[in-house]
């Protein structure tokens, strides 16, 4: 015990190095899993991304089925490891929006065979 009148020294810091293995800072993209789907091949999630929270679910990739969503990587955190960042490996493109038209579905070159193949014979009249 220190003596009233001499004054404490405060004791130094002593801080962690920093390492490629410490707790990574907390990332703008992260998933929470929960529970497994309904058919047991994967894990139903909530994720946190660009401030919107959207529900989902995560199964593995599997040879010669078409991939439905993102492709991600997910890391673990450390502390948490049901809570995981995520990295976008492949995103598909967005769908076009829209038009206020309907689609083309019959070309001027269609429409000029049709006329000549199914067009009343320029000799014969149908008769009125």
């Amino acid at each position: 015990m220190a003596a009233p009148d001499e004054k404490q020294k405060p004791e130094p810091s002593v801080a962690a190095p920093a390492t490629s293995e410490a707790t990574p800072a907390a990332s703008d993209d992260v998933v929470l899993i929960g529970g497994p789907t309904s058919d047991g091949a994967g894990a139903n999630v909530l994720r946190l991304r660009e401030g919107r929270i959207e529900t989902g679910q995560i199964r593995n990739m599997e040879q010669g089925k078409p991939i439905v969503g993102e492709v991600v990587t997910l890391r673990p955190r450390k502390d948490a490891p049901n809570i995981c960042d995520v990295k976008v490996e492949y995103a598909p493109k967005a769908a076009a929006a829209p038009k206020n038209r309907p689609a083309q579905v019959a070309t001027e070159n269609y429409r000029n065979n049709w006329d000549s193949i199914f067009r009343a014979p320029r000799d014969k009249q149908l008769p009125s």
